[in-house]
């Protein structure tokens, strides 16, 4: 395979397809990895879509699977493992790293796809043929049990719901999830998983809720005032990325119930908040950004021995490379929770 990554040139413009060479050498602790497949995600087309700021130009992508081919200095055994990999590298050193426990916050973070092509070889998203990984970028191997199109996304996507999730409200009966995305439907099988014996999810996207009972939810078309009385819920979790979900979410939790957000990744976020509703009803509103290493582990080991659920049915067949305008432009349309793009299907340029 010749080595090629698309470029982003900038909002409204199309990705330019190039080839470079790859790395000679590789720095201690790095790894480069033959992308296999790369999913789209919800920040990546913020970013397509002018909502968030990005280097420009550079190759964007995070969530995908590969195989290593080459190593750095210290990391020899993982040479030609199948993995995918924390969408953060951090120092382990900062107080982020060791007394907060905050990695994905590290004061020396690096992310999968979000440097400018100049910084460092240019190999730094997944949508491209090769990405090479930093030392501190924590790998896990991907069982053969899980395919590709499963796997690629478990380090956004299914990571960030394991985080989310690591701790609920006691007892725990009765949770809303706000959006039926891949993150919401995700959130709605790990909670069953859980023991959380009802779950509502909410989105204004009929074909998404197509998908609800198949993940273990009650399906509600825009609102969850149908299912749900007042103050009932235990838990929300809002993945919709609109703020508008907030006021019916906080109507809908009991006295010392628990929101979690993480859908807000746009500057596009505010929200009205009566301080009186927050003391009164003794509520837990926490943000979620990204995961620490042991979320990606908790991902990885759920999605190796899953329920019953059609995980592969939620994203069709990859396009190639070279397609990923209309990529794109698909995962705009939001009618699939996820889009897939390979390097390997087109020919090379």
């Amino acid at each position: 395979m010749i080595p090629r990554r698309a470029v982003f040139q900038g909002v409204g413009r199309p990705f330019s397809i190039e080839t470079a060479p790859l790395p000679d050498a590789l720095a201690d602790g790095s790894v480069l990895v033959r992308v296999d497949l790369a999913t789209i995600c919800g920040s990546d087309l913020h970013t397509w879509l002018g909502r968030r700021p990005t280097p420009i130009p550079g190759v964007l992508g995070h969530e995908g699977v590969g195989r290593v081919v080459a190593v750095g200095h210290g990391v020899g055994h993982w040479l030609g493992r199948r993995i995918t990999w924390s969408l953060a590298a951090s120092c382990g050193r900062c107080a982020a790293c060791t007394r907060h426990g905050l990695p994905q916050k590290c004061r020396e973070l690096k992310k999968v796809g979000h440097d400018a092509l100049e910084s460092g070889d240019g190999w730094h998203g997944t949508y491209a043929s090769h990405l090479v990984l930093p030392a501190g970028t924590h790998l896990v191997e991907v069982p053969a049990s899980i395919p590709d199109r499963v796997a690629a996304p478990a380090n956004c996507a299914w990571a960030t719901v394991a985080a989310m999730l690591e701790t609920l409200p006691q007892p725990c009966e009765l949770a809303v999830v706000q959006g039926a995305g891949m993150l919401g439907l995700g959130a709605c099988a790990m909670l069953r998983a859980r023991g959380v014996e009802r779950v509502v999810v909410v989105d204004v996207a009929e074909p998404r809720l197509a998908h609800a009972a198949a993940f273990g939810a009650e399906p509600a078309l825009a609102t969850a005032r149908a299912h749900c009385a007042p103050r009932s819920a235990d838990l929300v979790v809002e993945l919709s990325g609109d703020p508008r979900v907030v006021a019916e979410g906080l109507d809908l939790l009991r006295p010392g119930g628990a929101y979690h957000f993480a859908g807000f990744v746009h500057p596009d976020s505010r929200f009205e908040l009566a301080g009186e509703r927050l003391v009164r009803g003794c509520l837990v509103l926490r943000g979620f950004h990204n995961y620490a290493p042991r979320h990606l582990d908790q991902a990885l080991a759920y999605l190796a021995d899953p329920p019953q659920v059609p995980w592969p049915e939620l994203i069709p067949a990859p396009l190639p490379l070279e397609r990923l305008d209309e990529a794109f432009a698909l995962a705009a349309q939001r009618t699939r929770l996820r889009i897939a793009v390979r390097a390997d299907l087109g020919p090379p340029p």
